[in-house]
This record gives structure tokens, C-alpha cells and sequence, in this order.
């Protein structure tokens, strides 16, 4: 069973070269350094709660099922 806050968050998958357009005043992250990247650094994960924020306006949206999913995959977990 999924906690309670994580059915709430909702998250979205950027391109690596988009972070300069990054408010973390609207997302969970807190800055540059807090961001997950995938394996090959192309793309980095965002998470927020609520209503999507503008700079993320018209990206796809991943539940935490989804989400964990993706995560799971060679693209970003590295394997042993």
C-alpha cells in the first residue's frame, strides 16, 4: 500500500537542458544539487503536490505507480 503522500504528489519527467527553467518555489526539489537524473544525465525527475506549476504546463503527468515504473527501468536505475 502506497502512503498517503505519495498518491497526492504528482511528478513529470524534463529534459536535463530544461532545469534552468525550474521555479522550487512550485516543486518538492529545493535546488539544483536535490535532483534526480536519469542514468545518461538526459532527463531529471520533478515532483510537486497540487495544481501542475506553469513551467510545467503541458508536460505529461505521472502518478506514483507510473512513476515508480519508469524509475525502475535500466534508464534510471544503474545495474550492478
Amino acid at each position: 500500500m502506497y502512503h498517503i503522500k505519495q498518491i497526492k504528489m504528482k511528478y513529470v519527467i524534463i529534459l536535463a537542458e530544461e532545469v534552468s527553467t525550474i521555479n522550487f518555489n512550485q516543486v518538492l526539489e529545493t535546488s539544483l544539487e536535490t535532483l534526480r537524473y536519469s542514468v545518461n544525465n538526459h532527463q531529471v525527475l520533478l515532483k510537486f503536490e497540487g495544481e501542475t506549476p506553469t513551467f510545467l504546463e503541458g508536460k505529461q503527468t505521472y502518478n506514483y505507480e507510473a512513476i515508480m515504473e519508469i524509475l525502475n527501468s535500466p534508464d534510471w536505475t544503474e545495474e550492478d
